[in-house]
């Protein structure tokens, strides 16, 4: 609403400015140009001072509200002084008649009386019937000079008649109008507009006005990603943000025909504690964005992660065990962004209320004619009206709190939506949810009825969460709604992710998300107890936020809840396992070497049942789904598809008695017999190159083509040679290397990818026995077209062929690459290195995390090719900003590292990597195959290596 012309003195002395510009107008009356540089001169330092006692006294008492009004008030007194001054002193126009002057209003968010510091000034210059001579000439005086101060000024110059006729057809004029509030110049003029807007626009125009707004609101969410829960929020544009509350305000204003939030509370509209929620959020969201804007010196409305922390530290906010500050406040932003979204859900209701009651007599009977309420089956608590589900009197709830389930049980069974009146009352009824209601057998036994439909179980629980009665209902959940985690790996809140995982479980137990995941949606219907694994999919993450590992917490919470949702022991401790599991297998699959058998062997002993391996991949998939777009890639299905089937093999009984030996000489059989169409020579010899890991892991079409392309390569006389293929569904791009081996061979590869802008999800290498390597890359994909990601796989496997060759030196094109970056400081990864001997019957295994930048995989191994180590397989799995890295190594004659003081070099070698501190390997890494080595390869080495970057 409008705010009342209150002054600031203490931003600006009004008296002291007029004065000075009269002296300036006197001391250069005989130089214009001198008379505005002087003007503008002063303009600019009185606006810099008033703004920068704003932003001290917004640190001062932290109110948002009070600082855009200061702001907006500052803006006035310099726009009223400009006009005065334009007016005397230019235009010489101190005496011209009243009904020949111009207005000059605010419309717009500057219209309400509120401005942010880097907000637009959206100016509207009223002109009389019959403006003077010099009217236009004094508008674009002004307009220069608030031009020439930096302002972003949006402006119209028109008439009453042309305000009218406009904003008849366009309803942005009609709503910045409709704001519109008096700067100077002719009052009258100002007086007669909004006159006839009232009476010849926003009469009886109130339905049409909301349809339209609600519709622009509707767009603007979809456009800002359709859920206030994103944790790079837009404060303004996006769902639950400010520009959700001035569409309350406009609708307020035009329907209700109110000057002042207020008297909503005297209408009924909202009541007290709601006004006061209204303004609470107001002055929240003002706060949040005036600091944003004075932060960055622009208009940025998207709350960023990089200012994130500076923000919650400006607004007060304090570490607390398990959430830090920055965590802490964007709690609160995104509760208030709720509270945002209530207050529109009970503002609806009142309208439609309101327009029911408003229609006249033959409309009105035919309307309630029609939206008659009807019964529903099986209830008296609750009616139908119109489609949408409501209660039967006000007093359902009261009579019996279990209704408060029983509700959306109901909408669920039904299919039928939500009426915003009775969503208004579950929201004003939720003190009735005690922990009586909490343990009462029927209400727990509809809510897991809710959680388990076959139906739309993720569309209900929403509603649930957004009324407030999951949270109440739950209060473990209530804990945990609006948390955000402070990462780039997370895009949602992490009640937004749980939710957001129930529907993809859904939506994988009706066989709609076959195409992506196709295994997921062939074991679902094999699941024995599907109410368990709904139940660990919805509290999987319920205890984040707490200082201990949110897996193990969030076990003791289902234990308890478990039993009072009515599972069984057998049950409770399925969905326990589950939680506390739930991180396993995607750490497993991305992170281990699935080839080496000591992986899957220790993997099966965690999982121990055929049912349990089941309903952990389907929970591993929902939940990286779930995390946010672009997270899950084919890739990741395939790497988890691959521990899936391996460990079924193990925990069935199905593997192999055949000795390895033997396994690989009927593989090497196979491969001869399929080149069948080769001189007998060739077949030999091209059958013999490979050692047993390649025979045994890579499949017998793939070692086809890689006998083609190896011939094919040594006719042509070819020391380095590039082969691409494409995998639309794994979205990623095949890229095969043949070239000579090296120790560094992983670290110059890794390096080109870098430089050539490819993601590496992972590499196979090994070793032939004529010293070559044979090495595979798998890259994500960037292109639908598969021609196109043909032509970007050739210039990936160009600029590899380039490096290794020696006529591109490594280090160049990484820094080229990288050249303009600096490194992310929003994040900090505290750098971990972990050396194991038990994870691998054959490698030591060292554990990598850290901050992810470019190139830190080519200078890793480069270290680790250093210290003398083998690498026989690398993965190297990214969430978000942080990598984890894992390496399986051995010294150069095949055995596990076991010296303590050579386990010490190694991490401090790889953290000053990590901390990206001068290292004399980095200075000395080679510029291609060609470098020399710092150690000789043994050929009988093959080595393997999986990587995501």
């Amino acid at each position: 609403m409008t705010r009342n012309d209150i002054a600031f003195p203490d931003i600006l002395d009004v008296a002291a400015l007029r004065s000075k510009c009269d002296f300036i107008a006197s001391a250069h009356a005989d130089y214009p140009d001198n008379m505005r540089q002087a003007l503008l001169a002063l303009f600019k330092k009185v606006n810099t001072a008033g703004r920068e006692r704003a932003r001290e006294l917004l640190f001062e008492d932290g109110s948002g509200l009070k600082c855009a009004e200061r702001i907006s008030w500052l803006q006035d007194q310099l726009i009223r002084t400009l006009h005065d001054f334009v007016l005397y002193h230019v235009f010489n126009a101190i005496h011209a008649p009243l009904n020949e002057r111009l207005a000059v209003t605010a419309v717009g968010g500057y219209g309400r009386g509120t401005l942010a510091p880097g907000s637009d000034i959206d100016l509207l210059f009223l002109l009389p019937p019959k403006p003077a001579a010099w009217s236009n000439a004094a508008i674009e005086f002004m307009l220069y000079i608030l031009w020439d101060l930096g302002f972003k000024v949006g402006h119209a110059t028109r008439s009453i008649d042309d305000s009218i006729r406009l904003s008849r057809s366009d309803m942005t004029i009609r709503t910045a109008i409709l704001e519109a509030r008096y700067i100077c110049g002719s009052q009258s003029l100002m007086d007669e507009l909004m006159v006839r807007f009232d009476k010849e626009i926003v009469r009886n125009t109130g339905p049409e006005f909301i349809v339209a707004k609600l519709a622009e609101r509707d767009e603007r969410h979809r456009k800002a990603g359709d859920t206030r829960y994103l944790v790079e929020p837009n404060v303004k544009e996006g769902k639950g943000g400010l520009r959700d509350l001035h569409t309350l305000f406009w609708i307020a204003k035009y329907f209700y025909r109110v000057k002042d939030s207020a008297d909503l509370v005297k209408l009924g509209v909202l009541s007290r504690q709601e006004y006061k929620l209204f303004q609470k959020s107001d002055d929240f969201l003002w706060a949040v964005r005036c600091h944003m804007h004075f932060l960055t010196g622009k208009a940025e409305e998207r709350l960023h992660f990089d200012i994130q922390r500076e923000i919650a530290e400006a607004l007060g906010y304090h570490d607390h065990p398990g959430l830090s500050a920055v965590e802490r406040f964007m709690k609160h932003y995104f509760l208030v962004a709720k509270n945002v979204g209530d207050l529109t859900r009970i503002f609806c209701a009142a309208l439609e209320e309101q327009q029911a009651k408003d229609a006249p007599g033959l409309t009105a009977v035919l309307s309630r004619f029609a939206k008659r309420n009807r019964k529903i089956a099986g209830t008296i608590d609750f009616v139908e009206d119109g489609g949408r589900i409501t209660l039967a009197d006000p007093q359902v709830f009261k009579r019996d709190p279990v209704n408060l389930l029983r509700f959306f049980h109901v909408a669920d069974i039904t299919g039928l939506e939500f009426h915003p009146d009775a969503l208004k009352q579950v929201t004003r009824s939720l003190r009735l949810i005690t922990p009586q209601l909490r343990e009462d057998e029927e209400a727990n036994r509809l809510f897991l009825s809710i959680l388990t439909s076959r139906r739309n179980p993720e569309l209900i629980l929403r509603r649930m969460n957004e009324a407030g009665v999951l949270g109440r209902f739950i209060p473990e959940f209530g804990k945990i709604v609006s948390m955000m985690q402070f990462n780039m790996y997370h895009h949602y809140t992490v009640d937004e992710h749980l939710l957001r995982t129930v529907s993809v479980l859904s939506r994988v137990e009706q066989g709609k998300e076959e195409e992506a995941h196709p295994l997921a949606v062939k074991l679902m219907p094999s699941i024995e107890d599907r109410e368990a694994l709904y139940v660990a999919v919805l509290l999987h993450d319920i205890a984040k936020g707490r200082p201990e590992d949110h897996s193990t917490a969030g076990a003791k919470v289902a234990r308890k809840l478990c039993p009072r949702f009515g599972l069984s022991q057998k049950q409770t401790d399925t969905v326990c396992w589950l939680i506390e599991e739930h991180l396993t297998m995607s750490m497993v699959a991305q992170t281990r070497d699935l080839n080496d058998r000591k992986t899957i062997i220790d993997f099966a002993e965690r999982v121990q049942s055929l049912d349990r391996l089941k309903m952990l991949l389907i929970l591993t998939v929902c939940d990286i789904r779930a995390v946010g777009p672009g997270v899950w890639n084919g890739w990741k299905g395939q790497l988890l598809r691959t521990l899936y089937y391996e460990t079924e093999l193990l925990i069935s009984g199905g593997f192999s008695e055949v000795s390895r030996k033997d396994r690989a000489k009927h593989a090497s059989d196979l491969l001869f017999n399929a080149l069948s169409d080769w001189p007998q020579k060739d077949r030999k010899a091209y059958t013999k190159l490979h050692y047993q890991p390649y025979l045994l892991s890579v499949p017998l079409e793939d070692q086809i083509r890689h006998a083609h392309f190896i011939r094919s390569a040594d006719k042509a006389g070819q020391t380095l040679a590039t082969m691409v293929r494409t995998h639309s569904f794994h979205a990623i791009t095949e890229i095969t290397i043949l070239s000579p081996d090296h120790p560094r061979l992983l670290t110059v590869i890794a390096g080109a990818c870098a430089a050539a802008g490819a993601n590496i999800v992972d590499a196979q290498i090994f070793t032939t026995f004529d010293g070559r390597a044979l090495d595979t890359i798998l890259v994500t994909r960037e292109f639908a077209d598969d021609a196109d990601e043909t032509r970007r796989g050739g210039s990936i496997g160009k600029m590899i062929e380039d490096v290794l060759s020696g006529s591109k030196r490594l280090p160049e094109v990484i820094a080229t690459r990288t050249k303009g970056r600096r490194r992310s400081k929003t994040f900090s990864v505290a750098p971990a290195v972990i050396i194991s001997n038990t994870l691998s019957n054959k490698f030591t295994v060292i554990e990598v995390e850290c901050l992810d930048r470019p190139g830190l995989l080519s200078e890793m191994t480069a270290v680790l090719s250093d210290l003398s180590l083998d690498i026989a397989s690398a993965h190297i799995t990214t969430f978000g900003e942080k990598v984890i890295d894992t390496f399986y190594v051995t010294d150069l004659v095949g055995q596990k590292i076991t010296n303590e003081n050579r386990h010490g070099n190694i991490v401090a070698r790889l953290k000053a990597v990590m901390a990206d501190e001068a290292d004399e390997v980095r200075d000395r890494m080679p510029s291609g195959i060609i470098a020399p080595s710092v150690t000789t390869r043994s050929i009988n080495a093959p080595k393997k290596a999986k990587a995501e970057t």
